[in-house]
């Protein structure tokens, strides 16, 4: 970054969750943001100037598989760095590399893997850890997650997940219906793992057990669950109504109803983390992708297994922000801290990470004002440049 401070001057910044006209944040060598005011011409007389973009924290993928052909289950630092460098060019700043069922030793290795490239750092998008979805489900909302993987909860093998991923487990998914989630949500959480609820045919009760076991939340809500029913709430309404439940939501208009989604943030409001899900057909044309151990197929963006379930999304975290704030008539702001302070406070990094505020890290984005990405900043440092972005961009094959 240099050796001195560097003020950006932006039309609008958000600074926490309010907006400040004309004004500057000031970074550090660090990367950390030592202060936020108003511009004043004799005070700032060395700065970067943004014009009339604004600036905002920058997004976080809490939930997502894979994009521009490459998948975090091809356990390569190749595809892990090219889905970064993506998904900084869509405003992401941070993502959580989530795995999907499958033989142990491909898991293994795609563990391994992330906690190879976390410590070696990629160039885009900030790694900020491993997301074990599966293979601890159950199979009547298995989604594409094949059942002959499934494998019953052990605190040892939980633990060897976490070894072959440098300690860098964020986040365990898992059925809490399945033998043992009680004390397997006991345990990672003393660890200071994540434990998300989902591929689950759980009842509520089940579910607000686990919760008040200490279950952070649900999984892609409405999807690979129970669902909502007035004489039996499910994993639905157990989710959406426990104080402490965050519930991830993909919203691409094709998992969930723009009125569903209306529906979970009436019940949910800033517990609600938009994520992607998204696989390695993201940002690429239709036709055939591996996901897991499926050969999906991707029509007009949707992929579909071969009986026609969804089998993730070709979603990016700002479209699903935009969508947010169309559908539900949001302030942009508003949809958009569901991107960025949520999935932070979920990941307990919110003082780091989630707002623009001093102390914090400068993981920012400079947005166009027709709400495409103009720069990403992560940690201080410029990751994405749209006025200087003329390479072909990577992909995996």
């Amino acid at each position: 970054m240099g050796s001195e401070i560097r003020h950006y001057r932006a039309a609008r910044i958000l600074v926490s969750d309010q907006w400040l006209t004309d004004g500057v944040l000031s970074v550090d060598p660090n990367g950390t943001i030592t202060a936020i005011t108003p511009y004043q011409p004799k005070q700032h007389s060395v700065i970067i100037d943004l014009g009339e973009r604004w600036l905002l924290p920058g997004l976080i993928d809490s939930h997502v598989h894979g994009a521009v052909g490459c998948d975090v289950m091809d356990a390569t630092h190749d595809s892990l760095n090219t889905m970064s460098e993506f998904f900084a060019t869509q405003g992401v700043t941070g993502f959580v590399a989530t795995t999907v069922t499958a033989p142990v030793q491909a898991i293994q290795d795609a563990l391994q893997q992330i906690g190879k490239s976390r410590q070696r750092g990629v160039d885009g998008a900030e790694l900020l850890g491993a997301y074990l979805e599966g293979p601890y489900f159950t199979p009547k909302n298995r989604g594409a997650h094949p059942t002959e993987w499934f494998r019953e909860l052990d605190l040892a093998e939980l633990d060897s997940w976490d070894s072959y991923a440098d300690h860098q487990l964020t986040t365990v998914a898992l059925a809490p219906e399945k033998s043992g989630a009680i004390k397997a949500i006991k345990y990672l959480k003393k660890q200071g793992i994540k434990v998300m609820l989902g591929h689950s045919d759980a009842s509520f009760d089940q579910v607000q057990e686990a919760l008040d076991a200490g279950a952070d939340g649900i999984v892609h809500c409405y999807n690979g669950m129970r669902g909502l029913h007035h004489r039996d709430p499910g994993v639905v309404g157990a989710g959406l109504c426990h104080p402490n439940s965050y519930v991830e939501m993909i919203a691409d208009g094709h998992h969930v109803h723009p009125t569903a989604i209306d529906i979970a943030h009436r019940c949910c409001g800033d517990r609600l983390i938009l994520i992607t899900d998204a696989m390695r057909a993201t940002h690429m044309p239709d036709g055939q992708y591996q996901l897991g151990e499926y050969l999906v197929n991707v029509t007009d963006g949707v992929a579909t297994t071969d009986t026609g379930g969804l089998a993730g999304s070709t979603l990016t975290l700002l479209q699903a922000v935009l969508n947010l704030s169309t559908w539900l008539k949001l302030p942009l702001e508003q949809a958009w801290l569901r991107a960025s302070l949520t999935p932070a406070k979920s990941l307990s990094i919110n003082n780091q990470y989630g707002t623009l505020e001093p102390g914090k890290q400068a993981s920012m984005v400079a947005l166009n004002p027709n709400h495409t990405i103009f720069k990403t900043w992560v940690n201080g440092n410029l990751v994405f440049d749209a006025s200087h972005s003329h390479r072909q961009e990577a992909i995996c094959i």
